[in-house]
């Protein structure tokens, strides 16, 4: 399935090609610098939380320690009065007070020892952060000037890809130069000779050709009927078993990725159907016939359509296919066929 099989390599390329050219290290490092602000940020809020946590504390033991005085005092008081029953009551809450109170000290020393911890930290950090910075500028510095000089180099010695294109530009303008200059050539000499006079040399031969390839258009257009309507009444094919698929679909399924559209699973059944396909394609391309191309690639999206279920967007099984659109003119698949990877 060479058509098949070399659009899914131009796929692949293009794809690895715009993740590398997405990256850019300048980008990284701002992404990393903003990271270690926010982790910065977010210990001293936690240092504000703690400290809150810690005056709140402070200001609980210190109304406790105001109403022990006050217990004392009343027990003092009831004393003097001769009321030891009141005074006993009074000690006893001044008793429960005081427990409170010797509650809450460590609690406060632990949030004490855990706002200096955070402090230490916030120190580390912010030292790393401004060392990081003062870093962070150097190599976008000298990621800019190495990247400016490669430029400026390749451009000079002529290995940059503008200068590259110019390069493959001239020369394709001259060998199609060459190539009408010869044909010019011979077909002056055809002129001269006397032979482009007699225009019916060749019709029969032209209309015998043209016949055996009509016939064998119907005969390719037949299988594939014959092919689809196997793979939607469920029949597997009579044929020898088909190649399995390279490591997306299962023994007997298939992952078809349509240029620019859906991604659909079917069945390796209808691979005697996509052969016959790919062979029409292939030679209408190498003819140049756009009528061809465009019948035959409705005939695979119909069959696509007809034999195969949708993938949903987060099934993320690489393609062992990658077919043209309906749309895609011919142009644009010999296009896509030039950029193809080279072994």
């Amino acid at each position: 399935m060479s058509l098949f099989k070399r659009m899914s390599q131009v796929f692949q390329q293009k794809a690895n090609a715009a993740l590398n050219k997405a990256e850019d290290p300048t980008q990284a490092l701002d992404l990393s610098y903003q990271k270690m602000l926010e982790n910065l940020q977010q210990v001293r809020r936690s240092i504000a939380d703690v400290l809150t946590s810690q005056k709140r504390l402070e200001a609980q033991q210190a109304t406790l320690s105001a109403q022990y005085d006050k217990l004392q005092g009343q027990a003092r008081q009831a004393l003097q009065q001769g009321q030891e029953d009141l005074a006993r009551t009074a000690l006893t809450r001044a008793t429960t007070v005081k427990s409170q109170i010797d509650q809450l000290t460590p609690q406060i020393e632990q949030l004490k020892t855990q706002e200096q911890s955070l402090e230490g930290t916030g120190q580390q950090l912010q030292a790393k952060l401004e060392l990081f910075r003062s870093q962070k500028d150097t190599m976008k510095a000298q990621y800019t000037a190495a990247k400016a000089s490669t430029n400026a180099m390749e451009g000079l010695t002529g290995l940059s890809e503008n200068m590259t294109d110019v390069s493959m530009m001239i020369d394709r303008a001259q060998d199609k130069i060459t190539g009408l200059q010869a044909r010019a050539a011979a077909v002056s000499e055809l002129a001269d000779s006397g032979v482009l006079d007699n225009l019916a040399i060749g019709s029969a031969a032209r209309d015998d050709i043209e016949a055996k390839l009509r016939a064998g258009s119907t005969d390719s257009n037949v299988d594939y009927q014959l092919e689809a309507m196997k793979a939607q009444m469920g029949i597997g094919s009579g044929q020898s078993s088909p190649q399995k698929g390279v490591g997306a679909g299962s023994e007997d399924t298939m992952v078809i990725r349509i240029t620019g559209d859906s991604v659909y699973e079917l069945p390796v059944s209808v691979k005697p159907a996509l052969d016959s396909l790919d062979e029409a394609l292939d030679a209408a391309i190498t003819q140049n016939d756009p009528d061809s191309f465009s019948k035959s690639t409705d005939e695979l999206i119909k069959l696509i359509h007809a034999a195969g279920k949708e993938l949903p967007s987060s099934d993320l099984r690489p393609s062992d296919l990658v077919v043209p659109s309906h749309d895609m003119t011919i142009e644009q698949a010999k296009k896509m066929l030039e950029e193809e990877p080279h072994e």
